[in-house]
């Protein structure tokens, strides 16, 4: 029998499911390959721009060498060696700042070759605190974030907003077995959904459904969404969720409730409600209780504190903005708070 008799009998006998599995099995080794020689040049090069830096550190530390001398070996590179490109006096003085920046922090140095250079660069020149720039490498890795993506997540000060959220978690923490730190934020920020500043809670759920993938870069990427106007059935009534998620670490469903007003203590007894039908009705026993997160467009911290203090239930109150917030203003909001933390150890 001829090859080609051979390959079309072969081929018959395959559905085209099943052949399209296997291509997609071979597309996937393709794909798998390139991320992991991607993957390996970037941490070579990030290792080479770390040797420099250190290089150029213990050169300027010494007081052998100033800023002269490391635009002279710029100009030797370029000259000794035109085809070898991104080693201006600039660069040179970057890659001497990236490893003053983390060499005290050995655990950390190696997290940061894992993500790309441009990503570093981007991190510790719009960053602070080592803090601050440990959560936003850990973000990227985590994720998987592109440059323009990290951009937004510092731009719109999601380290303070994560930080906050962690301090106003500890009514949800005491109810639920799994850690939920870095997950929720106090505040979130919905720039992308381009919403009119009065708009109808409607506008708020079409627009999230809309741009799901947008949403998620501002939830997190660990959020699966499940659906709009999720159905309940209790009793002999109907009900509806705004918004139902699944997460795929904390393995237990969210459910979202959109406010465009103020929080008012009344909006936690619908949450609540939803939160025990879905643990009821819909939760598997391997699943973790049901989450809930009341999304208002304002809140007064003091109200939510009250409003929270008693609840059993794993309710989360964050309110949301439709524009970048002031970074400085929640930096220092975030510092104000650590203050008065290490104030208050200091008074133990």
């Amino acid at each position: 029998m001829s090859e080609n008799k051979t390959m079309k009998k072969i081929r018959k006998n395959l559905t085209p499911t099943q052949l399209k599995e296997q291509f997609n099995h071979i597309t996937g080794l393709i794909i798998n390959a390139k991320h992991a020689s991607y993957k390996a040049v970037n941490t070579q090069l990030v290792s080479l721009y770390w040797d420099i830096g250190e290089y150029l550190f213990l050169k300027v530390q010494s007081n052998d060498w100033g800023k002269s001398i490391i635009k002279d070996l710029s100009k030797f590179i370029k000259n000794s060696h035109p085809n070898i490109k991104g080693f201006s006096s600039q660069n040179l003085w970057r890659m001497k700042q990236f490893y003053e920046t983390y060499k005290d922090f050995e655990e950390l140095s190696a997290v940061l070759r894992e993500i790309p250079w441009s990503h570093n660069v981007c991190i510790f020149s719009s960053t602070d605190s080592i803090q601050e720039k440990e959560f936003y490498i850990k973000l990227v890795t985590k994720e998987r974030l592109s440059y323009r993506e990290l951009e937004r997540q510092i731009n719109s000060s999601t380290f303070e907003r994560v930080m906050l959220g962690n301090l106003k978690l500890s009514t949800v923490s005491r109810v639920l077995p799994q850690n939920i730190n870095n997950v929720f934020k106090d505040t979130y920020v919905l720039e992308m959904l381009d919403l009119p500043t009065l708009h109808s809670e409607k506008d708020l759920k079409t627009k999230i459904c809309k741009n799901i993938s947008s949403f998620l870069l501002e939830f997190g990427r660990d959020f699966a969404f499940m659906g709009e106007e999720y159905p309940l059935q209790v009793g002999n009534q109907d009900f509806a969720i705004d918004l139902l998620f699944y997460h795929r670490v904390l393995q237990c469903l969210v459910a979202i409730e959109l406010k465009i007003e103020k929080f008012k203590p009344q909006h936690l007894g619908q949450l609540n409600f939803y939160l025990e039908a879905l643990d009821r009705d819909i939760k598997t026993e391997n699943e973790n209780p049901s989450i809930g997160i009341l999304l208002c467009k304002g809140k007064d911290d003091t109200v939510v504190e009250y409003a929270l203090n008693r609840n059993l239930s794993p309710t989360l109150v964050a309110d949301y903005k439709i524009k970048l917030p002031n970074k400085e203003l929640l930096q220092k909001k975030w510092e104000e708070i650590l203050l008065s933390l290490e104030n208050n150890e200091e008074d133990d």
